[in-house]
């Protein structure tokens, strides 16, 4: 843990409209130059603790005692400030690129016009650029899927392209909403080579969502465990089989296992007290 986190989030709570229950409640950590996982059920609030960092829920109601990121008080920031910083030093990659890429674009102009949004450039020295970018991702003949649309490219390929978009400008924080949990175990471990190099080689901080748990487990260092919007327990990821809370101990024994005993798996009880007490 770095003395001087590049994410500092402190109390974070935020409620949907119309909703009775918070999404998100009394969330903190702090993220280094480090490979952050945060792990939960489908509702447990975990993509929503990244948009919330994003500021990509203006219709929420959010609250926090402190959310600074690099410097910049993210709670007070405008909505101006919030659009220098989204893309150019702080990036998102979603889940599945078939809902992020414009299906009428082709790809490489998608890549370029990122670029050129946050760096004033000839429309050459973006193109150059984004082919370049491609290539980091492991695309072969980038020239070639540059002038293709999204879709005449694989899943995979489409996650790699939206890698390369939002890698472009060299952020210093990355947020990863399940990248993934569409594609095939091959392409899935290129992807996270990218990552891993990414965190290695340029230092930033990546936050990787997921509900994967062996795959926190073999790449992230720490590991957020949430439920009911809240941070139930933390740990190192080499850890995670020492864990201490019901909750996380329930998603672990419900994991199937290749070779293990082939009675049905437990079904995980839950206890109403876990939405109530304070983070681990």
């Amino acid at each position: 843990m770095t003395s001087d986190p590049i994410l500092d989030v402190q109390g974070l709570s935020l409620r949907y409209p119309g909703a009775a229950e918070p999404a998100v409640r009394g969330v903190s950590f702090t993220l280094g130059r480090e490979r952050l996982g945060i792990v939960g059920e489908s509702g447990s609030g975990k993509s929503t603790v990244g948009r919330a960092i994003m500021k990509l829920l203006p219709d929420a109601e959010m609250s926090a005692e402190r959310m600074r990121f690099e410097g910049v008080d993210l709670l007070r920031a405008s909505e101006a400030q919030m659009l220098k910083l989204r893309g150019a030093r702080m990036s998102m990659i979603l889940q599945d690129p078939k809902y992020s890429l414009n299906p009428i674009r082709r790809c490489g102009d998608q890549v370029a016009e990122a670029y050129r949004t946050h760096v004033r450039c000839s429309k050459r020295a973006a193109h150059d650029k984004a082919v370049a970018m491609l290539a980091a991702v492991q695309i072969r003949d980038p020239e070639r899927v540059y002038g293709l649309y999204p879709h005449e490219v694989s899943g995979g390929m489409g996650q790699r392209i939206m890698i390369a978009m939002m890698l472009l400008t060299d952020p210093d924080l990355v947020i990863a909403d399940e990248p993934t949990s569409a594609l095939d175990v091959t392409v899935r471990l290129q992807v996270l080579k990218i990552l891993d190099d990414l965190v290695k080689e340029r230092g930033i901080g990546l936050i990787m969502i997921s509900h994967d748990l062996n795959l926190v487990r073999n790449f992230c260092d720490r590991v957020l465990i949430m439920y009911a919007g809240r941070v139930v327990e933390t740990l190192d990821a080499r850890d995670l089989d020492r864990a201490t809370h019901p909750y996380t101990r329930g998603l672990l024994a419900a994991q199937p296992r290749i070779g293990g005993p082939r009675a049905p798996l437990p079904v995980l009880q839950r206890d109403p007290s876990w939405t109530m007490e304070a983070p681990a």
